[in-house]
């Protein structure tokens, strides 16, 4: 995909092609600095078997994914069930109270 002149760090979302031409998007699980690798665990691509996988890919191969500052409900959603997934009860826990925030201002 390029060079990356973004900065990667763990919890970014990315996207980018697999070895085999497919496209990914997910988020950085881990990192290899010294070999300029990532392991991202795939939540879209065109490969529906890759989904829920961790994959090791170059940094040269993703590019980030800018974050948006505003979710709707359904978004908030998934999230929340990959929070579950991924058993992180931190970001689970901001999510629900993001969606929560959200449900009590259209009250």
């Amino acid at each position: 995909m390029g060079t990356n002149k973004t900065i990667l760090k763990t919890s970014d979302w990315v996207k980018g092609k697999s070895r085999h031409d497919e496209l990914i998007i997910g988020f950085i699980d881990s990192m290899n600095v010294l070999k300029e690798a990532v392991n991202v665990t795939v939540v879209e691509s065109d490969n529906e078997e890759m989904i829920g996988m961790t994959i090791p890919m170059s940094v040269h191969q993703v590019e980030s994914i800018p974050q948006s500052d505003t979710k709707d409900a359904a978004q908030l959603g998934f999230l929340i069930d990959l929070a579950l997934a991924t058993d992180d009860k931190e970001w689970f826990q901001e999510l629900s109270a993001q969606l929560n925030a959200k449900k009590e201002a259209v009250k």
